[in-house]
């Protein structure tokens, strides 16, 4: 059997310097780090949250727009990066924990947070490598039309009322756009690989989003309806003063196109239960296989920034957006931002919980059963847009109740499970390793 050596690599002139530096603020930086992981975590969210605040109440009066636009288009891809970076490290504590594992422990201290960092970093290292019977030019050019549609999909996407790169009137056409660009980036990447199980996947992928775009589109209009408006900011706007005003509490209709625009959103970003488009154990990777290093990574940024972004625009659409549920007193970006994370935990907690189906099985979902419920919404709610007017008292109150039921009994059953973690899993529980 012949092995393979890969030369010791050396590093000369400005690299050199650059490697010799890296490693001394490693020695500095690295205790300090670990001692103090907890306080760093939340003191860069803290101060990313103050520093924007701060551009926005006194710089941005007094720059150029020029100025005002490069600001927070680097804190918007900021926020994308960390948006991926805390997604990836959630999902495998997520994943963890659900199967009564740990997860990451050790890098960074704390639960492991640097561990996206540590694996970005060896992404960057990879060797970069392309089939050598591949479409080289699409090849290279698919992560980037997958990853910048998403990225551009936050230019219109409201924080808070005045917390918005740009206010359309067709925001919410927009961020759809956008995010409906990204299958192109994926069937482009399984074409150019030349290789079957890429094809297989990026013609899942093609199928199963182009299909689900439907309901996911109609259950949206479920909201336009009630609002008269496609703009975010105005939906936002149209729901504050307390949870009661939510549109998800507003007519039945609105409920229940709540729960199918985010079964279709899960197609969508190619969640599970439709992971198809990756389908790791009939697929070896789907239509990412032949990918590695950097590339690799621009596929998987993409899958978490759309995550967020779905979430997102069900949290402005059906969710009161930046809206507190108390009031608009305490109204803010960190509602919005807790929401969306809220909703995209629940993408992983549905991706480890439910086991992948059969293509067959996604297309039967969404033509038999999604697309005709979601065409019913969308009627019931024209109807009651008309008639509805006289039940918007009692609806709200059988909604929200409803609503307050259902957090109910979730913070019941996850104070259960956590306080009878042990039990519940028997000798699979896990304790947490020595010094982590």
């Amino acid at each position: 059997m012949q092995t393979f050596e890969r030369p010791k690599i050396e590093y000369t002139g400005i690299s050199k310097t650059i490697a010799e530096i890296a490693v001394v603020v490693a020695k500095i930086a690295g205790p300090i780090l670990r001692r103090l992981a907890w306080f760093v975590f939340f003191g860069v969210i803290i101060f990313g949250c103050a520093f924007v605040w701060a551009v926005g109440r006194f710089v941005n009066p007094l720059v150029p727009w020029i100025v005002r636009d490069i600001i927070v288009v680097a804190g918007g891809l900021g926020f994308v990066s960390l948006v991926a970076m805390v997604g990836i490290w959630g999902e495998r504590k997520v994943s963890g924990h659900i199967q009564s594992r740990l997860g990451p422990m050790r890098t960074g201290g704390w639960h492991g947070w640097l561990q996206s960092l540590a694996d970005g970093l060896k992404f960057v290292q990879k060797e970069d490598l392309i089939p050598a019977s591949a479409d080289q030019p699409l090849f290279r050019l698919a992560p980037y039309i997958a990853l910048v549609p998403v990225i551009c999909a936050y230019v219109v996407i409201p924080f808070g009322a005045s917390w918005v790169f740009r206010d359309r009137d067709v925001s919410l056409l927009f961020v759809l756009a956008m995010l409906g660009i990204e299958v192109l980036g994926v069937i482009l990447g399984g074409w150019a690989s030349n290789s079957k199980w890429s094809l297989y996947g990026a013609m899942r992928e093609a199928c199963q989003l182009v299909s689900y775009e439907i309901p996911m589109g109609l259950s949206l209009l479920v909201p336009v309806m009630a609002v008269g408006s496609i703009s975010l900011v105005q939906m936002g706007k149209a729901q504050s003063g307390g949870w009661f005003n939510w549109l998800m509490f507003q007519n039945p209709f609105l409920f229940f196109a709540f729960f199918t625009y985010y079964i279709a959103s899960l197609a969508s970003c190619k969640r599970a239960p439709f992971d198809l488009p990756e389908g790791e154990s009939e697929l070896v990777a789907g239509f990412h296989t032949e990918y590695s290093g950097f590339r690799f990574v621009m596929f998987f940024f993409a899958e978490y920034a759309a995550m967020f972004a779905v979430s997102a625009i069900a949290t402005i659409v059906f969710l009161g957006g930046w809206n507190s549920p108390v009031g608009d007193a305490t109204s803010g970006p960190l509602w919005f931002v807790a929401k969306g994370m809220f909703l995209v935990w629940v993408q992983m907690w549905i991706r480890w919980t439910l086991p992948r189906i059969r293509i067959d099985q996604v297309m039967h979902a969404c033509v038999k059963y999604l697309l005709p419920f979601t065409m019913i919404l969308f009627v019931g709610s024209s109807v009651w847009q008309l008639y509805g007017s006289q039940f918007i008292f009692y609806t709200r109150f059988i909604l929200g109740g409803l609503g307050l039921v259902m957090v109910g009994l979730f913070l019941a059953g996850a104070g259960y499970g956590y306080v009878n973690r042990g039990r519940l899993v028997g000798r699979l529980a896990r304790k947490h390793l020595p010094g982590a």
